[in-house]
Parts: structure tokens; sequence; C-alpha cells
């Protein structure tokens, strides 16, 4: 009977998997973006209740205006690679908190964004902060969070969000530990291949969004000396190293070129 279990099991594994855009990887999926979009609205909603929307308009505007722009980048994209399905039941959503002692951007399931206003010093510009918006909603695209719950599922023996109560504690947690609310540092908040996997889909998003890729890897020297002295050694971590992720960004450039053209910010006149 164990291994009847166990066969049957690993067949629900097996046949669970759904495709990464852009790097093709197979990745478990237990759970629908049907069923998971719902819980992320549910909690990025509780998140802009508790918080303090920014005031600063022409901050709140250039985040509203680069995620909008990779948006349609993303949507672009899916749609001609025939991904275009993997977007149904997104409602794309923009906000800048106000806290700058939170050095946090994220993206939730079905693209729903908050940046808060502490990350802006190191992004300095708007190239900056379409290096974070890319990498971001990479993150959603790439489904991480819904890989992460579906690996935790399994783990405690639930196979479809059906078997367990949703918006129950402990489905509940388990999204919120998915998306990695909670984290002060919002960039690092993912396992090293999911990281790696943001950085590099995200560099292709802001290319094609018109974001000179080159702007990548500056943001995480800038990120590298914000916390030099204090990052814990790739070996040790469950990220990559700063200089990794510089290294991969350049590696990239070229894959990256292939997708750039230069657009003309509207709001200032200068070319991105």
């Amino acid at each position: 009977m164990k291994n009847k279990s166990s066969l049957i099991l690993a067949i629900i594994l097996l046949v669970s998997c759904a495709t990464v855009p852009i790097t093709g990887r197979r990745q478990l999926s237990l759970i629908s973006n049907s069923e998971l979009i719902p819980l992320s609205f549910e909690n990025y909603k509780k998140v802009l209740t508790e918080g303090v929307l920014s005031t600063n308009m022409e901050n709140t505007e250039m985040v509203k205006r680069v995620g909008t722009r990779i948006q349609y980048a993303v949507e672009d994209f899916m749609e001609k690679n025939g991904y275009i399905k993997q977007l149904e039941g997104f409602e794309w959503d923009f906000n800048l908190i106000e806290n700058d002692s939170v050095v946090n951007a994220w993206c939730m399931p079905g693209g729903k964004v908050a940046f808060y206003s502490g990350i802006l010093s190191i992004c300095e510009d708007e190239l900056g902060v379409a290096v974070v918006m890319g990498h971001e909603i990479a993150h959603a695209i790439a489904n991480h969070s819904r890989e992460r719950m579906s690996q935790q599922m399994a783990v405690n023996g639930i196979l479809s969000i059906g078997s367990a109560t949703i918006g129950s504690g402990a489905v509940n947690d388990i999204f919120l530990q998915s998306v990695g609310m909670g984290s002060q540092i919002g960039l690092l908040k993912f396992s090293r291949n999911n990281e790696s996997e943001a950085d590099h889909m995200g560099l292709i998003f802001m290319a094609i969004a018109g974001y000179e890729p080159s702007a990548a890897p500056l943001f995480w020297q800038r990120m590298s000396a914000l916390s030099e002295g204090s990052q814990t050694a790739e070996w040790l971590s469950t990220h990559p190293s700063h200089d990794r992720r510089i290294s991969d960004l350049q590696e990239w450039q070229n894959e990256a070129a292939k997708y750039y053209t230069k657009k003309e910010n509207s709001n200032t006149g200068v070319q991105l």
C-alpha cells in the first residue's frame, strides 16, 4: 500500500508541471492561478489598507509609468510566444508605499506591485526602477510563488488547494511564505535559482520595454555597496551573491540587446 501511495504521489507530481517563459524550465504546479490570484488580491488589499501610500506625485507617477511600460512589454512577449493564457486573471496595479526604512519591492501573483520608498535611493532614477520592476514582475510571470507554494503543499501532504480550506490560516500562511512578504530586503526573498531566473527574465522584459539593459548590473553594484560587509557568502546563502548576479547580468547583455530599442520618456524627453 505504501509503495502504491508513493507511486500515485510521484505521478501527480510528474504531471503537475508548468513551463517558465524565456528559460523553458519545468516547475511544480499543484495550484492554478485562478485559485492563487484571489489570495493575492486579498492580501494586497490588506497591505494597501495598512500601509501609507506615498504623496510624492513625481515618484508615484514614475513607479506607475515604469510598471505600465513593462506590463505592456510582458503582454506583448507572452502574446507573441504563446503564453498569453498564463496572464488570465491578472489585474495589474502599481503603488508606491511611503516607508523609507524598508528597502523592498514585490509583485504578487496577478500583477499586484508594491514599491517601498526606501528602495528609490538605490534605484536612483527611472532606469533603476525599471531594473527592480522587471525583476519583480518576472517573479510573478515565472510563477515562483505558485511553485514555492506547491512545494510546501507537497511537503504538507496537500496535493490540491481543494483539499484544504481556501483562506484558512494554514493555506494563507503558506501563501505569505511563498510570496516572501515580511522580508526587509524584498529582492532577496526567493531561492537562489528563482532569483537568478527573475534576474534573467526581468532583464529581457525591461529591454523589451525600451529600458537600457546595461542599467541592471549597475543597480546591483549599488546594492552590493549598500550591504558591503554584511552579506553572507554565496555558498552559505539561498540567494546569489551580488558579484554572481552582476556577472550573470553582464553575460546576458547580448541576449537582452536583441530585444532592446531605445524609447523616449514622454515625461522628460530623455531616451532610456
